[in-house]
């Protein structure tokens, strides 16, 4: 009974004391008030900021974002960057007010409040925060928000420590509001906040970006925004054209339909005449340039996101699409400006195209581009080596430049164009370059003794880009069947010769389509690989000390060749897909796409053919003029090591180096187990064909192409390393236990073959290595491949959820 009388005592102390929370004008007095969506109050003697809500189970958006980065590519952490949006609501709960996100993911699509009742208790909801009320007044409530707002709300911490540059922890006792970035407007409320991480043994990224690499500060920011009214109407995906967007299972769904749900990922727009054929737009999609980007990347940047207007106009806007500058006084954090802001990292790296969206309805509330600034060296860096002649210290800097911007024009267009919800496009490069969603490689083309960059990139939105925003924009008819609307815009498309495949499809190196690729060109990659070569061979052949400026360090030289040597490596890439390839795409039943069909063996054997040249000693050589020019590192000259060809001669340029990376290279892609496996079993798709490509005819052209006898020369030892780099890849591929199981005897088969050969001598390293394999194959000592300089990104631009990917959520 005593226990009894306790607990009752306890629990009326309680009550009196919840009872008496002051009220919010008592509390708050002296402190500066911020009226808005969310009402919050400053104290600035504590340093608090004390939230006011009184909407309570009202469904409101936050994400957080980073408004100051670290400037580092590899660890991720860009200025700008944002994070997951979350619709959450607040709820009172005695004392308490809990920050609480319901489960989108899975629904009830019903007017039935049991089954949603069912639906919502069956999967877990997520309490983001949990506050105590300061103080009450009437049905408002105050509490405060600060430690919510000092949290690492963007995971900073997990991405120092998946990058391996150290375990760092938040220290609050280094945190603290920034008031010139918080602050409230009517239907979003902004706050900002500068964070510091501390931790010990900081790696590399890290150290180079940070002044004192034990204390990281970035300033990071919380955005509460109002949800749009239900005025807007989700679109439904279709995959045969590409678009973003939401996803979740439907519970209310008839058994005989899919209970998945996908819509795609759009601005709200409407026309002011919806009867007309092309009308202006009711609120125009308004998207604004950085103003720290300097001229004339400013101008470029801008003309090139403006392209879209002609996508909209297609789509029946007119006007409908605009870029403006920024106002000095705006900030880009605030969620009511889309923007494209200009981040600058210490290495080059990739661009990014990213969108805030209700995650209800796919409608898209905030684009925002990322352009990494070192892009447009690199870019410059490539056309310095194609037709750089610096007779003077301007000569040719004009047609360099130019290039370097209109590749800059089509970047800006195509990353504003993963913010309107679209992907990449891999295929369209083989379509007459018909979508900026694609990754373009500059078209160098040959005008007698020079080179040409005039035409290098597209300077117009593309015709697949029409059809998206068709699609994906279009108003229809009052009382249209939309669905059928929108099959004969795909249908409309395909008969334009316009498909879609993304990065599913091309990015793997063993990937299976012939037509998707990254930084390739024209329709037939084999014909493009040796058009291309014809370019890097005149690129070799015009390399000289001339690529530079006067009194720039000679060490320097060996930046502008890389890319010149390795001209030919995304076409290779391209090229090995024609080999065990296989033409494909998003059919759906009965729309008269063809579905599936493998290369045609002629092709492939033209493809391998292609393959096999960049395997040749004189392919490889290094020209004797340029190995005369590159001196070990200058004082002070430490090359980035992604920049310039890994060695195995110390200071002094390696001139294996640039060879064994190249070929090794064309080995890897030939003989990637995938692509390997599909030549094995090419002949099940072929049955009435006599003599598809089999990967043994591949191992014998190979084996027959490399190993030949050569002199004591330069292109000699280059034949020896590419018969080593060979006879390395079979072995590897021959004991991979994940490998088909006729893969890795067809690669066994190899081997013997060699072993066999009148040109290998038993007293040779080659047969000693395969006196290896035979004894021990698991151990077989195979030397560390020399790797090609960083390409990827050529000329910037990440893809989506890659690493280097292009549109995050």
């Amino acid at each position: 009974m005593n226990y009894l009388y306790l607990l009752i005592g306890v629990l009326s102390l309680l009550g009196k004391a919840y009872a008496q929370a002051p009220t919010i004008a008592v509390f708050t007095a002296g402190m500066a008030k911020q009226p808005g969506y969310l009402p919050f109050y400053w104290d600035a003697q504590k340093g608090k900021v004390y939230l006011e809500i009184d909407k309570f189970d009202t469904e409101l958006l936050y994400y957080p974002s980073l408004a100051s980065g670290i400037g580092s590519n590899d660890i991720g952490l860009d200025r700008g960057r944002l994070g997951t949006e979350h619709i959450i609501t607040f709820q009172r709960n005695g004392p308490k007010v809990l920050m609480v996100e319901p489960n989108y993911q899975y629904r009830a699509i019903s007017n039935d409040p049991l089954e949603r009742r069912a639906v919502a208790e069956s999967f877990a909801q997520s309490v983001h925060w949990g506050f105590e009320v300061t103080a009450e007044e009437g049905n408002r409530v105050l509490v405060d928000l600060t430690p919510f707002l000092m949290q690492d709300a963007v995971g900073a911490v997990q991405d120092i420590s998946q990058s391996r540059q150290g375990s760092y922890r938040l220290d609050p006792s280094r945190c603290a509001v920034y008031l010139p970035n918080t602050k409230n407007f009517p239907q979003n409320t902004e706050l900002e906040v500068i964070i510091t991480l501390t931790g010990d043994s900081p790696g590399g990224y890290l150290r180079s970006v940070v002044p004192t690499a034990n204390a990281v500060t970035m300033r990071q920011h919380h955005s509460f925004v109002q949800l749009p009214d239900a005025g807007f109407k989700p679109r439904e995906f279709d995959p045969r054209i590409g678009y973003f967007g939401i996803e979740y299972f439907d519970y209310a769904t008839p058994v005989s339909q899919p209970i998945m749900k996908r819509y795609i990922a759009r601005h709200r727009l409407e026309k002011k005449d919806p009867s007309a054929a092309v009308s202006e737009a009711v609120k125009p999609i308004v998207y604004y340039l950085d103003p720290g980007t300097p001229e004339p990347i400013r101008s470029a940047l801008m003309d090139g996101a403006s392209w879209w207007n002609q996508a909209f106009e297609a789509a029946g806007y007119r006007n409908a699409f605009q870029v403006k500058l920024l106002p000095p006084d705006a900030d880009p954090m605030d969620a009511r400006y889309n923007v494209i802001q200009w981040v600058h990292r210490s290495t080059r790296g990739w661009s990014y195209g990213a969108a805030i969206l209700d995650p209800r309805t796919g409608e898209i509330i905030k684009g925002k581009v990322t352009l990494g600034s070192l892009r447009v060296r690199q870019d410059y860096l490539i056309a310095q080596g194609l037709v750089g002649n610096f007779e003077t210290d301007t000569s040719h800097v004009g047609e360099m430049m130019q290039m370097s911007l209109d590749r800059l024009r089509q970047l800006a267009a195509h990353e504003v164009g993963h913010t309107l919800g679209l992907p990449h496009n891999y295929v369209a490069s083989t379509q007459k370059q018909a979508s900026v969603m694609d990754y373009p490689h500059m078209v160098a083309k040959l005008k007698g003794a020079r080179i040409d960059l005039s035409d290098a990139y597209t300077k117009e939105i593309g015709e697949y880009d029409k059809w998206s925003i068709i699609y994906g924009y279009k108003e229809f008819p009052k009382g249209a069947d939309e669905k059928k609307e929108l099959n004969s815009i795909v249908q409309q498309m395909h008969a334009k010769g316009l498909t879609f495949l993304t990065d599913q499809d091309a990015r793997p190196e063993g990937s299976a389509s012939p037509a998707t690729h990254l930084w390739d060109n024209g329709a037939n990659a084999v014909d493009e690989l040796k058009r291309v070569t014809l370019v890097r061979m005149k690129a070799l052949k015009n390399f000289n000390e001339k690529k530079i400026p006067a009194g720039t360090p000679m060490t320097t030289l060996e930046e502008v060749f890389v890319p010149m040597y390795m001209f030919h490596r995304y076409q290779t890439e391209a090229a090995a897909k024609v080999i065990g390839g296989v033409n494909y795409s998003f059919a759906l039943r009965g729309d008269g796409q063809p579905v599936l069909s493998p290369v045609p063996a002629a092709e492939q054997v033209k493809a391998l053919d292609a393959l096999l040249t960049t395997l040749d000693p004189s392919f490889l050589t290094v020209p004797d003029a340029v190995l005369k020019l590159i001196p070990p590192r200058a004082y002070r000259y430490d090359p980035n090591p992604r920049e310039v060809f890994k060695r195995h001669t110390g200071l002094v340029f390696d001139a294996m180096a640039p060879a064994e990376a190249a070929a090794g290279m064309t080995l890897r892609l030939l003989l990637n187990p995938e692509r390997c496996a599909r030549l094995v079993q090419q002949k099940l798709f072929r049955r009435n064909e006599p003599s598809p490509l089999s990967l043994t005819y591949v191992l014998d052209r190979l084996i027959r192409q490399t190993y030949t006898p050569w002199e004591q020369t330069y292109e000699g030892e280059i034949s020896r390393m590419v018969q080593r780099k060979v006879l390395e890849q079979l072995i590897q591929l021959a004991v991979d236990k994940n490998a088909h199981g006729a893969v890795r005897a067809a690669a066994h088969d190899g081997i013997m073959k060699i072993k066999s050969l009148p040109a290998v001598p038993a007293n040779s390293f080659t047969a000693w290595l395969i006196r290896q394999y035979e004894q021990n194959p698991d151990q077989v000592p195979l030397t560390s491949p020399q790797t090609p300089p960083d390409g990827q990104p050529i000329d910037p631009g990440q893809e989506w959820l890659q690493p280097d990917c292009e549109w995050i959520r």
